[in-house]
């Protein structure tokens, strides 16, 4: 069994590097293609995760740096937009598993959550608003903008995501690795300064 769970990482994270598909998507895709029963166990994201940087190792080592970078980047240009709503860079742009199909997310702690979309209509920021799983599993708004990244020149999907200003605190707790699992624009500026 562990076998079959190595191989399902090992695919989603081939189908996560090159088709820019979330963990949980890519691994039930993985699965399937794999033509392994519902009832094989999914791999963890840790596993996922795992896999996703052995294959950009193999695969994507001249590439990847760049593409990163040129997402940090763009993130950055949305956390300064955003400022006043305590923007936290999160995800694989954060983590550095990133590659030019990723998506940006960016979660915002706001004292009042409708003020962080009035912010994007006073701008005229075109935006989609909806409704996603946050970080704890309750229900949070997400405002998805389209970023052009001239350095890729291409369209990023900008995840904005409003919480309350309450979920902060918990949002810092170190992840399963001890790693902290979204930075702020000085955390964000100082991995670009590196």
């Amino acid at each position: 069994m562990e076998t079959a769970t190595a191989e399902i990482a090992a695919a989603a994270a081939r189908i996560v590097v090159e088709e820019g598909l979330e963990y949980g998507p890519a691994k039930r895709r993985a699965a399937k293609q794999l033509a392994l029963s519902g009832r094989a166990p999914l791999p963890d994201n840790v596993m996922v995760e795992d896999a996703v940087r052995e294959h950009i190792a193999i695969f994507c080592i001249d590439t990847q740096p760049a593409e990163l970078r040129a997402l940090r980047e763009l993130a950055l240009v949305w956390m300064s937009r955003m400022a006043e709503f305590r923007p936290y860079l999160g995800g694989a742009v954060w983590h550095g598993t990133a590659t030019r199909l990723s998506d940006i997310y960016i979660q915002m702690f706001c004292d009042d959550c409708k003020s962080a979309e009035i912010a994007l209509i006073d701008h005229h920021v075109d935006y989609d608003p909806q409704t996603v799983t946050g970080f704890n599993g309750e229900p949070v708004e997400a405002l998805t903008v389209a970023g052009r990244s001239p350095a890729l020149d291409v369209v990023v999907g900008v995840h904005l995501m409003v919480y309350d200003l309450d979920d902060l605190r918990g949002a810092l707790r170190p992840d399963s690795r001890g790693r902290t699992p979204r930075g702020d624009i000085a955390a964000l500026r100082a991995l670009l300064a590196e």
